[in-house]
Protein backbone atom coordinates (compact mmCIF):
# COMPACT_ATOMS: atom_id res chain seq x y z
CA UNK A 1 0.00 0.00 0.00
CA UNK A 2 3.31 2.06 0.79
CA UNK A 3 4.49 1.60 -2.35
CA UNK A 4 1.25 2.55 -4.19
CA UNK A 5 0.29 5.57 -2.41
CA UNK A 6 4.28 7.17 -3.07
CA UNK A 7 3.70 6.41 -6.61
CA UNK A 8 0.19 8.08 -7.00
CA UNK A 9 1.45 11.13 -5.08
CA UNK A 10 4.21 11.70 -8.04
CA UNK A 11 2.29 11.28 -10.55
CA UNK A 12 -0.59 13.83 -10.05
CA UNK A 13 -1.41 15.05 -6.80
CA UNK A 14 -5.10 14.91 -6.70
CA UNK A 15 -6.41 19.05 -6.25
CA UNK A 16 -8.92 18.93 -4.34
CA UNK A 17 -9.92 20.47 -0.71
CA UNK A 18 -8.81 17.32 1.11
CA UNK A 19 -6.45 15.17 -1.27
CA UNK A 20 -5.62 12.97 1.01
CA UNK A 21 -9.12 11.46 1.40
CA UNK A 22 -9.40 11.63 -2.40
CA UNK A 23 -6.49 9.20 -2.41
CA UNK A 24 -7.76 6.74 0.50
CA UNK A 25 -11.28 6.21 -1.35
CA UNK A 26 -9.31 5.15 -4.61
CA UNK A 27 -7.16 2.41 -2.12
CA UNK A 28 -10.05 1.58 0.10
CA UNK A 29 -8.31 3.05 2.89
CA UNK A 30 -8.87 6.23 5.38
CA UNK A 31 -7.73 9.21 5.24
CA UNK A 32 -6.09 9.00 8.30
CA UNK A 33 -3.70 5.80 7.00
CA UNK A 34 -3.12 7.91 3.95
CA UNK A 35 -1.67 10.49 6.20
CA UNK A 36 -0.20 8.48 8.84
CA UNK A 37 1.80 6.99 5.83
CA UNK A 38 2.92 9.67 3.81
CA UNK A 39 4.00 11.90 6.86
CA UNK A 40 6.58 8.59 8.02
CA UNK A 41 7.70 9.22 4.27
CA UNK A 42 8.01 12.20 5.26
CA UNK A 43 10.05 11.63 8.45
CA UNK A 44 12.37 9.37 6.58
CA UNK A 45 13.19 11.98 3.68
CA UNK A 46 11.82 9.19 1.36
CA UNK A 47 9.66 11.79 0.35
CA UNK A 48 11.28 15.08 -0.69
CA UNK A 49 9.10 17.91 -1.42
CA UNK A 50 5.13 18.01 -2.04
CA UNK A 51 4.27 21.47 -4.20
CA UNK A 52 3.98 22.91 -7.16
CA UNK A 53 6.17 22.66 -10.58
CA UNK A 54 6.24 25.14 -12.53
CA UNK A 55 7.85 26.00 -16.04
CA UNK A 56 10.88 27.72 -15.75
CA UNK A 57 10.87 29.92 -19.40
CA UNK A 58 7.22 30.52 -18.88
CA UNK A 59 7.54 32.36 -15.95
CA UNK A 60 10.11 35.05 -18.09
CA UNK A 61 12.88 33.03 -16.06
CA UNK A 62 16.05 31.72 -18.12
CA UNK A 63 18.00 28.92 -17.38
CA UNK A 64 20.65 26.53 -18.38
CA UNK A 65 22.64 22.93 -17.53
CA UNK A 66 26.30 24.27 -16.80
CA UNK A 67 29.57 22.27 -16.70
CA UNK A 68 32.36 22.93 -15.06
CA UNK A 69 36.10 21.54 -14.61
CA UNK A 70 37.22 22.04 -11.77
CA UNK A 71 40.63 20.86 -9.86
CA UNK A 72 40.08 18.23 -7.17
CA UNK A 73 41.40 20.55 -4.42
CA UNK A 74 39.18 23.24 -5.23
CA UNK A 75 36.02 21.22 -5.36
CA UNK A 76 34.47 22.23 -1.74
CA UNK A 77 35.11 26.04 -1.82
CA UNK A 78 33.74 25.91 -5.56
CA UNK A 79 30.41 24.03 -4.12
CA UNK A 80 29.73 26.63 -1.82
CA UNK A 81 30.19 29.95 -4.36
CA UNK A 82 28.18 27.71 -7.01
CA UNK A 83 25.30 26.85 -4.23
CA UNK A 84 25.38 30.32 -2.62
CA UNK A 85 23.48 31.63 -6.09
CA UNK A 86 19.77 31.12 -5.34
CA UNK A 87 18.82 30.28 -8.88
CA UNK A 88 21.06 26.97 -8.50
CA UNK A 89 18.70 24.10 -7.92
CA UNK A 90 20.47 21.12 -8.67
CA UNK A 91 24.42 20.21 -8.41
CA UNK A 92 26.35 16.73 -8.60
CA UNK A 93 29.47 15.81 -8.77
CA UNK A 94 29.88 13.49 -12.48
CA UNK A 95 32.76 10.88 -13.87
CA UNK A 96 34.05 13.18 -16.42
CA UNK A 97 36.63 16.41 -16.77
CA UNK A 98 33.80 18.43 -16.78
CA UNK A 99 32.82 17.21 -13.05
CA UNK A 100 30.95 19.71 -11.59
CA UNK A 101 27.43 19.75 -13.02
CA UNK A 102 24.63 22.27 -11.92
CA UNK A 103 21.29 24.00 -12.98
CA UNK A 104 21.16 27.80 -12.94
CA UNK A 105 18.27 30.16 -13.48
CA UNK A 106 17.58 33.81 -13.35
CA UNK A 107 14.84 35.83 -13.52
CA UNK A 108 13.58 38.48 -15.84
CA UNK A 109 14.52 41.28 -13.50
CA UNK A 110 18.54 40.03 -13.04
CA UNK A 111 20.98 42.68 -13.42
CA UNK A 112 23.29 40.25 -14.50
CA UNK A 113 21.61 38.03 -16.72
CA UNK A 114 22.32 34.36 -17.46
CA UNK A 115 25.61 34.57 -19.38
CA UNK A 116 27.37 36.99 -17.09
CA UNK A 117 26.25 34.63 -14.13
CA UNK A 118 27.75 31.67 -15.20
CA UNK A 119 30.87 33.93 -16.15
CA UNK A 120 31.18 35.10 -12.75
CA UNK A 121 30.76 31.71 -10.99
CA UNK A 122 33.60 30.59 -13.45
CA UNK A 123 35.77 32.71 -12.09
CA UNK A 124 34.76 32.85 -8.88
CA UNK A 125 35.40 29.28 -8.80
CA UNK A 126 39.00 29.06 -10.43
CA UNK A 127 36.71 26.72 -13.44
CA UNK A 128 39.43 25.79 -15.85
CA UNK A 129 36.61 25.55 -18.03
CA UNK A 130 33.00 25.34 -18.60
CA UNK A 131 30.25 24.91 -21.39
CA UNK A 132 26.66 26.10 -21.13
CA UNK A 133 24.22 23.44 -22.11
CA UNK A 134 20.34 24.92 -22.40
CA UNK A 135 17.76 23.31 -23.69
CA UNK A 136 17.10 22.96 -27.59
CA UNK A 137 14.17 20.73 -27.37
CA UNK A 138 12.55 19.46 -24.34
CA UNK A 139 10.78 16.05 -24.62
CA UNK A 140 9.98 14.81 -21.50
CA UNK A 141 10.69 16.33 -17.46
CA UNK A 142 8.34 13.89 -15.41
CA UNK A 143 10.39 12.07 -12.25
CA UNK A 144 8.45 9.29 -11.27
CA UNK A 145 9.91 6.32 -9.72
CA UNK A 146 8.16 3.58 -9.94
CA UNK A 147 8.21 2.27 -6.53
CA UNK A 148 6.12 -0.76 -7.13
CA UNK A 149 7.68 -2.28 -9.94
CA UNK A 150 4.59 -2.47 -12.16
CA UNK A 151 4.72 0.33 -14.10
CA UNK A 152 5.38 -0.50 -18.16
CA UNK A 153 9.08 -0.41 -19.91
CA UNK A 154 7.26 2.92 -22.12
CA UNK A 155 4.74 5.12 -21.39
CA UNK A 156 2.77 7.80 -24.05
CA UNK A 157 4.60 10.90 -23.47
CA UNK A 158 1.34 13.72 -23.14
CA UNK A 159 2.18 17.45 -24.26
CA UNK A 160 -1.23 19.06 -23.60
CA UNK A 161 -2.52 21.98 -25.70
CA UNK A 162 -1.69 25.24 -24.13
CA UNK A 163 -3.88 28.10 -23.30
CA UNK A 164 -2.93 31.76 -22.83
CA UNK A 165 -3.31 33.34 -19.99
CA UNK A 166 -2.65 37.09 -18.88
CA UNK A 167 -1.06 36.22 -15.39
CA UNK A 168 -2.77 39.17 -12.27
CA UNK A 169 -1.66 39.78 -9.09
CA UNK A 170 -3.60 36.82 -7.66
CA UNK A 171 -2.06 34.70 -9.71
CA UNK A 172 1.72 35.67 -8.84
CA UNK A 173 0.36 35.17 -5.24
CA UNK A 174 -0.71 31.84 -5.71
CA UNK A 175 2.23 31.09 -7.55
CA UNK A 176 4.64 32.19 -4.80
CA UNK A 177 2.45 29.91 -1.58
CA UNK A 178 1.91 26.94 -4.44
CA UNK A 179 5.49 26.17 -4.47
CA UNK A 180 5.90 25.75 -0.67
CA UNK A 181 6.04 22.29 0.32
CA UNK A 182 2.62 21.08 1.63
CA UNK A 183 1.84 20.03 5.28
CA UNK A 184 0.55 16.60 5.79
CA UNK A 185 -2.57 17.64 7.11
CA UNK A 186 -6.61 16.85 5.88
CA UNK A 187 -6.81 20.29 4.21
CA UNK A 188 -3.13 21.34 2.91
CA UNK A 189 -4.32 24.38 1.24
CA UNK A 190 -5.91 25.85 3.89
CA UNK A 191 -3.22 27.76 4.52
CA UNK A 192 -3.04 29.74 0.88
CA UNK A 193 -6.95 30.04 1.66
CA UNK A 194 -6.52 31.92 4.62
CA UNK A 195 -3.27 33.99 4.16
CA UNK A 196 -5.51 35.06 0.31
CA UNK A 197 -8.35 35.59 1.98
CA UNK A 198 -10.20 33.74 -1.10
CA UNK A 199 -12.55 30.32 -1.25
CA UNK A 200 -11.77 27.16 -2.37
CA UNK A 201 -13.55 27.52 -5.62
CA UNK A 202 -11.30 30.71 -6.36
CA UNK A 203 -8.25 29.02 -5.73
CA UNK A 204 -9.06 25.91 -7.30
CA UNK A 205 -9.48 27.99 -10.63
CA UNK A 206 -6.56 29.60 -10.20
CA UNK A 207 -4.52 26.76 -10.48
CA UNK A 208 -6.46 24.89 -12.68
CA UNK A 209 -5.44 28.48 -15.20
CA UNK A 210 -1.64 27.93 -14.57
CA UNK A 211 -2.15 24.15 -15.63
CA UNK A 212 -3.83 24.56 -18.16
CA UNK A 213 -1.44 27.54 -19.65
CA UNK A 214 1.33 25.11 -19.16
CA UNK A 215 2.89 27.64 -16.05
CA UNK A 216 2.50 24.47 -14.02
CA UNK A 217 3.60 21.50 -15.35
CA UNK A 218 1.90 19.33 -12.33
CA UNK A 219 1.57 19.19 -8.82
CA UNK A 220 3.65 16.53 -7.16
CA UNK A 221 5.58 14.63 -4.59
CA UNK A 222 9.15 14.48 -5.48
CA UNK A 223 10.99 11.56 -3.54
CA UNK A 224 14.82 11.83 -2.49
CA UNK A 225 16.40 8.98 -5.26
CA UNK A 226 18.35 7.27 -2.72
CA UNK A 227 16.70 7.07 0.14
CA UNK A 228 13.74 5.81 -1.83
CA UNK A 229 15.93 2.58 -3.52
CA UNK A 230 17.10 4.25 -6.61
CA UNK A 231 20.99 4.25 -6.25
CA UNK A 232 21.89 4.29 -9.84
CA UNK A 233 20.93 7.40 -11.61
CA UNK A 234 22.69 8.42 -14.75
CA UNK A 235 22.69 11.18 -17.00
CA UNK A 236 23.39 9.41 -20.50
CA UNK A 237 24.41 11.95 -23.19
CA UNK A 238 24.34 10.45 -26.55
CA UNK A 239 26.09 11.79 -29.89
CA UNK A 240 23.04 12.14 -32.55
CA UNK A 241 22.26 13.38 -35.87
CA UNK A 242 20.56 17.31 -35.41
CA UNK A 243 18.63 16.89 -38.29
CA UNK A 244 16.88 13.22 -37.16
CA UNK A 245 17.40 14.86 -32.98
CA UNK A 246 13.75 15.21 -32.75
CA UNK A 247 12.86 12.04 -33.81
CA UNK A 248 15.43 10.05 -31.56
CA UNK A 249 14.71 12.37 -28.54
CA UNK A 250 10.96 10.84 -28.81
CA UNK A 251 11.31 7.55 -28.78
CA UNK A 252 14.31 8.11 -25.65
CA UNK A 253 11.59 10.17 -23.96
CA UNK A 254 9.20 7.23 -24.04
CA UNK A 255 11.37 4.82 -22.03
CA UNK A 256 9.32 5.46 -18.36
CA UNK A 257 12.83 5.04 -16.38
CA UNK A 258 13.69 8.40 -18.37
CA UNK A 259 12.62 11.29 -16.37
CA UNK A 260 13.99 14.10 -18.30
CA UNK A 261 14.46 14.09 -22.07
CA UNK A 262 16.39 17.13 -23.90
CA UNK A 263 18.57 18.36 -27.21
CA UNK A 264 21.08 20.55 -26.06
CA UNK A 265 24.04 22.56 -28.28
CA UNK A 266 26.95 20.31 -29.66
CA UNK A 267 30.80 21.99 -28.98
CA UNK A 268 33.94 21.29 -30.09
CA UNK A 269 35.36 19.69 -26.79
CA UNK A 270 31.14 18.30 -26.40
CA UNK A 271 29.95 16.24 -28.86
CA UNK A 272 26.80 15.34 -27.24
CA UNK A 273 23.01 16.88 -27.53
CA UNK A 274 20.53 14.42 -26.65
CA UNK A 275 20.16 13.91 -22.79
CA UNK A 276 18.52 11.29 -21.31
CA UNK A 277 18.31 11.15 -17.27
CA UNK A 278 17.93 7.49 -16.50
CA UNK A 279 16.49 6.38 -12.54
CA UNK A 280 17.45 2.73 -11.59
CA UNK A 281 17.54 0.83 -8.23
CA UNK A 282 21.07 -1.00 -9.22
CA UNK A 283 23.37 -0.06 -12.39
CA UNK A 284 22.65 -3.27 -13.50
CA UNK A 285 19.08 -1.91 -13.98
CA UNK A 286 19.89 1.86 -15.50
CA UNK A 287 22.61 0.01 -17.87
CA UNK A 288 19.60 -2.22 -19.18
CA UNK A 289 17.98 0.72 -19.87
CA UNK A 290 20.88 2.70 -21.75
CA UNK A 291 20.98 -0.50 -23.79
CA UNK A 292 17.12 -0.77 -24.64
CA UNK A 293 17.31 2.41 -25.64
CA UNK A 294 20.74 1.94 -27.60
CA UNK A 295 18.72 -0.39 -29.47
CA UNK A 296 15.99 1.51 -30.78
CA UNK A 297 18.08 5.47 -32.00
CA UNK A 298 20.15 5.72 -34.24
CA UNK A 299 23.54 7.38 -32.24
CA UNK A 300 27.35 8.27 -33.32
CA UNK A 301 28.26 7.06 -29.65
CA UNK A 302 27.06 7.36 -25.89
CA UNK A 303 28.49 8.26 -22.20
CA UNK A 304 26.46 7.78 -18.58
CA UNK A 305 27.90 9.83 -16.63
CA UNK A 306 26.68 8.62 -13.09
CA UNK A 307 26.34 11.25 -10.05
CA UNK A 308 28.89 10.40 -7.20
CA UNK A 309 28.15 12.89 -4.98
CA UNK A 310 24.89 15.43 -4.72
CA UNK A 311 25.66 19.22 -3.49
CA UNK A 312 22.08 20.49 -3.77
CA UNK A 313 18.58 19.33 -4.77
CA UNK A 314 15.73 22.03 -4.36
CA UNK A 315 13.37 23.38 -6.29
CA UNK A 316 13.53 26.57 -7.28
CA UNK A 317 11.74 29.37 -5.67
CA UNK A 318 10.32 32.57 -8.07
CA UNK A 319 9.76 35.73 -7.10
CA UNK A 320 11.72 36.73 -4.18
CA UNK A 321 14.09 38.69 -3.15
CA UNK A 322 17.24 36.32 -2.87
CA UNK A 323 18.59 36.80 -6.24
CA UNK A 324 18.55 40.79 -6.06
CA UNK A 325 20.43 40.51 -2.43
CA UNK A 326 22.96 37.80 -4.44
CA UNK A 327 24.14 40.29 -7.23
CA UNK A 328 23.99 42.73 -5.11
CA UNK A 329 26.46 41.39 -2.90
CA UNK A 330 28.65 39.80 -6.13
CA UNK A 331 28.51 43.36 -7.82
CA UNK A 332 29.95 44.73 -4.36
CA UNK A 333 32.69 42.00 -4.23
CA UNK A 334 33.70 42.72 -7.19
CA UNK A 335 33.64 46.66 -7.39
CA UNK A 336 36.08 46.06 -3.90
Amino acid sequence: MKQDILLRIQKNFPLVKKPFEAIAKELNITEDEVIKIVQEEKDNKIIRQTSAIFDTKSLGYKSSLVAFEIDEDKIDEAIKIINSHPGVSHNYERNHKFNIWFTCAVSPNSKLGLEKTIEILANLTKANDFIMLPTLKLFKISVKLDTTGKEDKKEKVKHKRKKEITLTSLHYDVIKLLQNDIEIVSKPFQNIIDTLDIDYELFFDIVQQLSDSGIMRRFASILNHRKAGFNANAMVVWDVDEQKGEDIGKIAAAFSAVSHCYLRPKYPNWPYNLFTMIHGKTTEDTNNVIEDIAQEIEYKSKMPLYSSREFKKVRLKYFTDDEDNWESHILKKLCA
